[in-house]
Formats: structure tokens, sequence, C-alpha cells
């Protein structure tokens, strides 16, 4: 487990929090809106009230790697580009099949074994012009909860011309969206379920999430979605519906991704998500009006749900097979075929 006692060295003072009376103070970092009293934690374990001052994250990494940037997954922003990606420790939520336990959950779990290592924004921005990167991210855990310094790299990545992201649970309050706005280019969000009893063992509540959805598109943020789909808690065709017909509601040209879930950490009772399952999902996504619709991490499997397709002339436009790029036949962001404009972050100045 992550030493407590280090983590507490490397924070500073928060900025997405209010000061209340008896130094008790209000965090604004997610949806929680954790009301924190002096010595305590927030429900994250990481941001906590030192004497009525809120101590966040600051000047450490706890996982660091060099991915595709459709591995986040971003279909529709930078084909083929690199994302030099990084997670600190902590999150808001405990689900109970985190792919990402080792450090979302080092608060938490004796099990993890994961340390901070200290860097600095500029160190860490270096090391994604060393590997080529075009992108910089903030995932592995909740990059909500780690605000302060996931904008303390950004503006060091922005300043050098990298495009910036957040791969988050959704978990947002008006307040972080507008402090993390100016220096967060894309953003995905996991949307994990359709019912709030599910949220509610997961450590959230959907209302939140629902809320955030909307907001993330009106400010501008590149915006996909992702659900995991977890064979008897998420995947009925009713529940399947219901998240379709709410993006389409926000907008027909969110992309939608839904990727097989496999066992792992504390959830090994459910099946793998097979491909068929996947396609049923991508299908009923298509039948509710999304336009782009994609089925992940199960490649070659899945027929055309890989492959972005004009959604006015269905011609090919970009080719994939996993993480791969065969083909990309855009043109300015456009088919050129017919030129319909396709939605997406695809290298056009801020």
């Amino acid at each position: 487990m992550a030493e407590s006692a280090t983590l507490e060295t490397l924070t500073r003072e928060g900025e997405l929090y209010e000061k209340l009376p008896d130094r008790k103070l209000r965090c604004y970092a997610c949806g929680h809106r954790c009301l924190i009293l002096p010595g305590k934690q927030g429900i994250c374990r990481v941001r906590f009230n030192e004497n009525g001052i809120l101590r966040v994250p600051w000047g450490y990494v706890g996982a660091l790697q060099l991915d595709p940037v459709e591995k986040k997954p971003f279909f529709h922003a930078l084909p083929g580009s690199l994302a030099m990606s990084f997670g600190m420790l902590g999150c808001d939520f405990h689900c109970g099949y985190c792919q990402n336990w080792v450090t979302s959950q080092a608060l938490r779990d004796p099990r993890s074994t994961t340390h901070a290592q200290e860097i600095s924004p500029k160190q860490f921005v270096d090391l994604a012009f060393e590997h080529r990167a075009q992108i910089v991210t903030s995932t592995y855990n909740e990059p909500l909860i780690t605000s302060e310094w996931g904008v303390a790299i950004f503006k060091e990545a922005r300043a050098r011309g990298l495009v910036t992201s957040y791969v988050s649970n959704g978990n947002g309050t008006p307040e972080v969206l507008q402090y993390i706005r100016p220096y967060v280019d894309l953003y995905k969000v996991d949307l994990k379920s359709f019912r709030d009893a599910h949220y509610r063992q997961l450590g959230g509540v959907l209302d939140r999430i629902l809320e955030t959805i909307p907001l993330l598109f009106k400010m501008g943020f590149w915006l996909e979605i992702v659900t995991l789909i977890i064979p008897g808690f998420n995947d009925s065709p009713e529940e399947l519906q219901d998240m379709a017909r709410f993006l389409v509601s926000v907008s027909p040209d969110i992309p939608w991704h839904v990727t097989a879930f496999h066992k792992d950490y504390k959830m090994t009772d459910a099946d793998n998500t097979s491909a068929r399952k996947l396609i049923d999902a991508a299908e009923i996504g298509l039948k509710a009006g999304l336009r782009y619709v994609y089925a992940g991490n199960l490649p070659g499997r899945v027929g055309t749900f890989e492959n972005t397709y004009c959604p006015s002339c269905r011609s090919l436009l970009i080719e994939r097979y996993g993480y791969q790029i065969l083909a990309n036949n855009l043109k300015d962001g456009s088919c050129p075929k017919c030129h319909t404009k396709i939605p997406g972050f695809w290298g056009q100045s801020r």
C-alpha cells in the first residue's frame, strides 16, 4: 500500500474548496462535495483538511505510460497519435472491477504496492516530447480529484503545443469543470450504468454523471463516452437503450464506445463480455440515433464497429484494428466523398 506519510508530504494547498467556520472546509473537486473536518480526509482519501487548509496531491505520479490515443479511447481525436499518460493515487469511487485498482485503490487496498514517483511538470512534458507524444493524459486514477496537479502539467504541455485530455468517471462539479476548462481539450467519461442503485454500489450517484455530461458538451470539451458492458450488471437492452437515448438528447454526434469486461480485481463472478453482446449494444446505440458507435477491445471480432463511417454517405473514413489505424481517409475533418463535416478534434487550432 502507498505510504500515507510520504503522500502527505507530496501536497500543497488546493484551489477547489471553500473555507467554512471552525476550520471546516467544502471540497469542489468532485460530485461528492465533501465537507471535511480538521484532520480528516475526503472520500477520495487524498484531499485532506490540515488545520483549515485543503491539502491536495502534488509533484508525483503513481503510473506513467505511453499509449495510443485509441486506447484511452478517443477515436475522434488525432487518430494514430501517442498519448503520454500519467496517474496519481486515489479515487472517489470504489468499483469492484477496476482495471487500474493498483493506483485508484492504493489507499484502500493493502495489496497495492504502487509508490509515488516524484516528478515536475517540465520533466513530464520533456518525457512526452522524448517519446514523440502529441497528447498528455491524466488517467489510471480519477483525474478530477487531482485537478490542481493536472492543470500544472497541462499548463506546461499547452505552452509547448501539446493536446491535453482527461479520462474520468464524470463525477464532476461546475466548479471543477470551470477550473480545468482552459487547460483540457479532450474529455472521456465512463458512463458505467443508467441505474442509480448500480452507481451507489460503485460509490457514486447517477444524477451527478448525468449533470456532468451535458455540461462538458456545452462547455466545448471534445467529449467521448465509454460504457464497459458487464454481463448481469448493466447489459440489459432496456438499460442500454436508456443510455443511448440520453446521449442522443445531449448530441447524436457524441461517440459512444461499448467495451468488453473481463474478470478483474474483485469482480470475478460475472462472465467476460462476448463479441455478440458488444455488437448488440452497438446496434442499440445506432438505432437510438447515435451517429458514431464503436465496439472496442475485441479486435477483429466486432464487424464494422471498429471503424468510422460517414453518417451521410457511409463511406469508410477511418479503418481500425484494435488500436491500429489501417487507413485514414478524412480530408480536413470531412468526408472526402460527400464533404460532410465529421465532428472531432482532428488537429485544428484551439
